[in-house]
């Protein structure tokens, strides 16, 4: 069945994500990780690099983004699903329609920025030109694990 299979290959991309947002986080950046995938081939990943690019630009979408871009040679992503372990802020999500991304897959809701549904809906509001089908929670524990796990160190004294 086809949605069996898109489930189980959800799964495996996010765990990728998920990798990737524990590099971010043993480099003290917010552990975000983001897989540009097309017909299961992933095109391009990437992790928050705020801190180490010093650019509030570099979320992990975004670079994932911009790299699958430049590595199939278009702006369009037609055809590609992004999975990243967060819920895209406003910014990310502006660049999701933009990118003309048909379906994202996110873990972890973010209840502060979410733009997929959580705050506001950019993804798939009837009001713009594109609309992205939308997949939440997939691993979402264990995403929110990795973030409650970093802010708590973060607030730890010593």
């Amino acid at each position: 069945m086809p949605g069996e299979r898109e489930e189980q290959g959800d799964e495996e991309m996010m765990r990728r994500a998920l990798a990737l947002a524990g590099e971010a986080a043993a480099l003290g950046e917010v552990p975000v990780g983001a897989v540009v995938a097309r017909e299961g081939r992933v095109l391009a990943e990437a992790h928050n690099r705020r801190e180490a690019d010093k650019s509030p630009a570099a979320h992990a979408e975004f670079l994932a983004i911009e790299a699958a871009c430049s590595a199939i040679g278009d702006w369009r992503l037609e055809g590609c699903t992004l999975y990243v372990t967060l819920e895209p802020c406003p910014m990310c999500a502006g660049l999701i329609v933009n990118a003309r991304l048909p379906r994202v897959v996110f873990g972890a809701s973010d209840p502060k920025a979410g733009a997929a549904g959580t705050l506001v809906n950019i993804l798939e509001d009837p009001r713009l030109n594109h609309r992205c089908r939308v997949t939440r929670g997939v691993m979402g524990a264990e995403a929110g694990a990795l973030l409650t796990a970093f802010f708590q160190r973060l607030r730890k004294p010593g």
